[in-house]
C-alpha cells in the first residue's frame, strides 16, 4: 500500500512560526511534524510515500531527499497552483492506481492503528473510509455522522453549534480506493470533505467512518501546537522521540552541556548541543531545540524554544513560543500564548505581553512594552464575526485601530473602485468609529458613500437599490449601553454572509491589505437624496389608498431611533392621525434597557386608552424591531404579534407563494398560512439564515420573535419603518378592531426550557441525543431533522427540537404538543436524556 502525504498547507493560524517554513515542518520535541507521520506509516508496514507540496516545497525535499535515511521511499507532487486536497491528489493518480491508498496530513500529529483501519475498509468493502475521533468541541472540524454499521450519512464541514449532530469529526485521514480518481474532476480545485464526499455519499458509494482509538492533535493553532508538545512529553503519543529518556521523563539529546540534571523538571526535551547555566531554570514542559543557549538566571517553562536560540541572563520566557536563531536579551519577559518568529531581537528588559506576536526578523528595543503584535498589523481576535456582527466594548474591544485595520480588510475584499455605504446613530463613540471606518476604505481605493446618521435600514437599502456595493452601520448596541456594534452589508442588503466574513478574516489576520496608489485613493460621497430614495421605496411598497380608507388613530413612541429621521415623512400620506413620542434623534438614547422599555411600553398604553387610539407602536432603537399595543392598551406579545402577520399576509399571498420562519416559531404558522395556499418553510435560528431565506423566490414575508419582520420585496431585513406601515395596510380592509382579531389567533401550546451543559460535552450530547431521536424515529412513526440542532417531528404533530446554544454553556430545548401539558413532557423527557449524558461523563 501506498501513502499520499498531504504537506502543502501554510499554517495561517501558526504564524510567526510559519511564516518561513510549512506547516509540516514545525518542530514537535525535536523533530519536524511530517516526520513522526512517515515514522507511523513505517510502523504499519507502509514505505512507499508520495508527498504533495506547495508553499515552500524546497524545505521539505531538503530535509526528507528520497526518504532513506527514514527508511522509507518518498516522491514528490508539486501543485503549481492551488489544487484543494482532492485535486493535489489527482494530480498525481498515475502513481495511485494500482490498489488502495492512503491519505493523511503532514501536519497533525497522531499514533492511530492504521492496520485496524484497513481491516475495517476492507470488511466492509468500502470505497473510502474515514478516521473518525471523537473531540470535545467539533466547530474546528469536519463533523461526520453514521450508522451502527459504521456507514456514512451525513457530513458537515466546520459547522455552528446549532448544526453539531455528532462529536465525531474528520481527522483527514482517508483509505481510499483508485476509482475515486475517476470522481474528481481534472485541472480544478477540488476539495475532499466538502465537495468529493458528499458527491460520492449522494451517489450512493459506500463511505464508511472508523472511529480509531489513540492519539490524534490537530496543529492548527499556537495553543495546540503546545499542547502537542506536552502530549508528546507526557507519553500520550506512541512516537520516538529523539535522544536519551532519563528519569522524571527528561528526554537529553547529544553532546548537552550541564552541570547535572537538578535544574530540569520533567517532563522536558533539551536538543543536541544546549547549553544550560547551572543557576538557569528548566521548568516543566520546556522543549529546547538544538544549539539552545540559556544563560545564568533564566528561566523557561511551558514554552518551546526553537533551535540556535540565545536566552539570556535573567530572562523567562512563560508558555511562549520562541523561533530559530532569535536573541533574547538578559532580562526579557514573555508571557502565557506569545509567540516569536525566527532571527528576532528582543532587547533587554522588554516584555512581551499575553498572545503577542512578532513576526521574523524584527527587533524590539530594550525596555519596550509590547502589548500588541508586531507584524504589519496590530492584534487581531481570532473571529472579527459573530451573531450580531462584530461587537464589543466601546473603546475596549472595538477600538478605532480596529475599525481602520476591518475597513481595510473590507476594502480589500471588494474591487477597487467599489462603492460602501456608510451610516451610524448619534453617539459620538459611533462617529468616532466610523471615521475610522471611512479612512480605511478609502486607503484602499473604495469610495465610501457616506449616509450620516441614518437606520440600518436606509444603508441596506442604497446596497439594495445598487447605489452601493456593500455597507457599514455602526451603533450603539441595544442591549448594552457600553457596547458598539458594526454591521457589515452586501447585496441585496443582507448581513455579509459567511464566505465573504472569512475573507475578511483573512485578510485582516494577515494583514494582507491592498493599498491604493497616491492617485487611486477612494473618495468620500455624501449622497443628499439617500433618505429621499428610501421614503419613495416605502411609499411605493404600500397600498396608500387602503391605508388612508381607514383614516387610523396611531400612538407612535420612536425611542431617539433614526426611524425619526424617516416617519414623519411618510405619515402625512398615510392620512393618519398620530401622537407622537421621543420623535427626535439624540445621543443619550441610543439604547433601550428592559426597564426603559417597560416604561415606555406603559405610556403608549396608557395614550393609546386615554385617546381611543387604533393601534400603539414603540419603535426599538435601531428601527428594526417593532413592539405592538392593540387598541385596548394592551401589549401584543412578539408570538401573537407574529402569527398576526403570519395570518394577514398569506391572506393577501397569492397561492404558491411562502413565508419565511424559524424552526423555533411555534407551528400553528402552518395552520394559518394552509387555508390559503401559502407554504411556510422553516430555517436556521439566526438572523443571516432567516435574512438569506427571504431572497429566496416566492417568498413573501419572513419574521422571527422579538418584533422583527421582513418583507423581502422591500428589503430583506427587519425594517421597523416598513413593518409598521404594512401592518396598517393588513389591517385596513378589516371591519374589526385588532383586539378582535388577536382573539382568533390560536393560543400556542410551544415551551422553551434550558438546560447547562459543560462545553467539553456539547458534541457528546449532541452525538447521544442525534442518537436517541433516531432510534425513537425508527420504532416510531416520526421524522428527524437536522437542519438546526435536531429535531424530531411526530405523525400526532407533537414535535421536540434540541439546540446547543452558540454562546453560553446552555441546550435549549423547545417542545410543541397538543396541550400545554404534553409539550412540557415532551420538553422534561428530553432534557433529561441531556441531563444524563452529563451525568455520565462529567464524573
Amino acid at each position: 500500500m501506498r501513502a499520499v502525504v498531504m504537506a502543502g498547507g501554510e499554517g495561517t493560524r501558526l504564524r510567526p512560526l510559519t511564516s518561513n517554513q510549512p506547516k509540516p515542518m514545525v518542530s514537535l520535541c525535536g523533530k519536524p511534524c511530517m516526520e513522526y507521520i512517515v515514522e507511523l506509516l513505517k510502523r504499519h508496514g507502509i514505505d512507499e510515500t508520495l508527498v504533495t507540496l506547495m508553499f515552500l516545497p524546497k524545505a521539505i525535499r531538503d530535509y526528507f531527499g528520497d526518504g532513506s535515511t527514514l527508511g522509507v521511499s518518498m516522491r514528490y507532487s508539486v501543485e503549481q497552483t492551488p489544487a484543494g486536497t482532492a485535486g493535489s491528489v489527482k494530480l498525481a493518480e498515475d502513481e495511485l492506481r494500482e490498489g488502495t491508498f492512503v491519505v493523511i496530513s503532514g501536519d497533525a500529529l497522531t499514533d492511530f492503528d492504521l492496520r485496524g483501519m484497513v481491516r475495517a475498509h476492507e470488511r466492509n468493502g468500502a470505497m473510502v473510509t474515514i478516521a473518525l475521533k471523537r473531540v470535545e468541541n467539533p466547530l474546528e472540524f469536519g463533523v461526520v455522522v453514521v450508522n451502527e454499521e459504521g456507514r456514512i450519512q451525513r457530513f458537515l464541514e466546520k459547522p455552528t453549534w446549532g448544526q453539531v449532530f455528532s462529536d465525531t469529526v474528520n481527522t483527514g485521514i482517508y483509505l481510499l480506493e483508485p476509482e475515486v480518481l475517476d470522481h474528481i474532476p481534472a485541472d480544478t480545485k477540488y476539495d475532499f470533505s466538502q465537495e468529493l464526499f458528499p458527491k460520492l455519499l449522494k451517489m450512493g458509494a459506500p463511505l464508511y467512518g472508523h472511529v480509531a482509538e489513540g492519539y490524534w492533535q490537530d496543529i492548527g493553532s499556537l495553543s495546540q501546537y503546545l499542547a502537542a508538545n506536552r502530549d508528546l512529553l507526557d507519553g500520550k503519543v506512541d512516537a520516538e522521540l529523539p535522544g536519551i529518556a532519563l528519569k522524571n521523563r527528561i528526554h537529553l539529546g547529544d553532546g548537552v552541556d550541564l552541570d547535572s540534571l537538578d535544574n530540569i523538571v520533567g517532563p522536558a526535551f533539551v536538543g543536541n548541543y544546549v547549553k544550560i547555566h547551572p543557576t538557569a531554570s528548566i521548568g516543566a514542559y520546556s522543549v529546547l531545540g538544538s544549539n539552545v543557549v540559556v544563560k545564568e538566571h533564566a528561566e523557561t517553562r511551558n514554552s518551546v524554544v526553537a533551535a540556535n536560540t540565545y536566552i539570556g541572563a535573567s530572562a523567562k520566557v512563560y508558555g511562549a513560543v520562541i523561533g530559530r536563531n532569535c536573541d533574547l536579551k538578559a532580562g526579557a519577559r514573555f508571557s502565557e500564548g506569545s509567540a516569536v518568529g525566527d532571527e528576532t531581537v528582543v532587547g533587554e528588559q522588554a516584555f512581551i505581553g499575553p498572545d503577542v506576536r512578532i513576526y521574523p526578523a524584527k527587533t524590539v528595543e530594550s525596555g519596550a512594552q509590547v502589548h500588541s503584535s508586531i507584524i504589519w498589523e496590530s492584534r487581531g481576535a481570532a473571529q472579527l464575526f459573530g451573531k450580531d456582527g462584530i461587537v464589543g466594548l466601546i473603546n475596549v474591544d472595538i477600538t478605532a485601530e480596529l475599525a481602520l485595520n476591518l475597513a481595510m480588510a473590507y476594502g480589500t475584499a471588494l474591487k477597487k473602485g467599489a462603492r460602501v455605504c456608510t451610516s451610524r446613530d448619534a453617539h459620538p463613540a459611533s462617529r468616532v468609529i466610523k471615521r475610522a471606518l471611512i479612512s480605511g476604505l478609502n486607503s484602499t481605493g473604495v469610495v465610501v458613500r457616506d449616509l450620516r446618521v441614518a437606520s440600518s435600514a436606509v444603508n441596506r437599502f442604497e446596497v439594495k437599490s445598487g447605489n452601493a456595493q456593500g455597507g457599514i452601520h455602526v451603533r450603539i448596541a441595544s442591549w448594552d449601553p457600553e457596547m458598539i456594534q458594526i454591521q457589515v452589508f452586501e447585496p441585496p442588503g443582507i448581513n455579509l454572509s459567511e464566505s465573504r466574513q472569512k475573507d475578511v478574516e483573512k485578510f485582516y489576520g494577515r494583514q494582507d491589505f491592498r493599498r491604493a496608489f497616491y492617485s487611486e485613493f477612494g473618495e468620500i460621497q455624501f449622497p443628499d437624496r439617500a433618505m429621499e430614495t428610501y421614503v419613495r421605496g416605502l411609499l411605493g411598497s404600500w397600498d396608500l389608498e387602503r391605508i388612508r380608507s381607514r383614516a387610523y388613530r396611531l400612538v407612535i413612541d420612536y425611542s431617539h431611533s433614526p426611524a425619526s429621521l424617516t416617519l414623519p415623512y411618510v405619515l402625512g400620506d398615510l392620512g393618519a392621525e398620530v401622537l407622537s413620542l421621543r420623535a427626535f434623534n439624540e445621543q443619550r438614547h441610543v439604547s433601550l434597557g428592559a426597564e426603559e422599555l417597560d416604561a415606555n411600553l406603559e405610556e403608549v398604553r396608557r395614550l393609546v386608552r386615554t385617546v381611543e387610539a387604533d393601534l400603539g407602536f414603540v419603535v426599538g432603537p435601531g428601527s428594526e424591531r417593532l413592539y405592538l399595543v392593540d387598541d385596548t392598551g394592551g401589549e401584543v406579545a412578539f408570538e401573537k404579534a407574529l402569527l398576526l402577520y403570519v395570518k394577514l399576509v398569506a391572506q393577501e399571498a397569492a397561492r404558491g407563494e411562502k413565508i419565511a420562519l424559524p424552526l423555533t416559531v411555534t407551528r400553528l404558522a402552518e395552520r394559518l398560512a394552509e387555508p390559503f395556499g401559502v407554504e411556510v418553510i422553516r430555517t436556521k435560528v439566526s438572523l443571516p439564515a432567516l435574512a438569506q431565506a427571504s431572497t429566496e423566490p416566492g417568498v413573501v414575508f419572513a419574521g422571527a420573535l422579538g418584533g422583527g419582520y421582513i418583507f423581502p420585496r422591500f428589503l430583506p431585513a427587519f425594517d421597523a419603518v416598513m413593518s409598521l406601515g404594512k401592518l396598517l395596510e393588513l389591517l385596513a380592509p378589516q371591519a374589526r378592531p385588532l383586539s378582535a382579531q388577536l382573539v382568533e389567533i390560536p393560543t400556542s401550546t410551544l415551551v422553551h426550557r434550558t438546560t447547562a451543559c459543560p462545553w467539553a460535552l456539547k458534541g457528546t450530547v449532541m452525538r447521544t441525543a442525534t442518537e436517541h431521536l433516531q432510534h425513537e424515529a425508527a420504532t416510531g412513526d416520526a421524522e428527524i431533522g437536522l437542519l438546526d440542532g435536531v429535531q424530531l417531528q411526530r405523525a400526532d404533530g407533537g414535535r421536540v427540537q434540541l439546540l446547543p446554544d452558540a454562546d453560553e454553556p446552555v441546550f435549549h430545548v423547545y417542545a410543541e404538543g397538543a396541550d400545554h401539558g404534553e409539550s412540557e413532557r415532551l420538553a422534561e423527557g428530553f432534557l433529561e436524556v441531556v441531563r444524563d449524558v452529563i451525568r455520565r461523563h462529567a464524573g
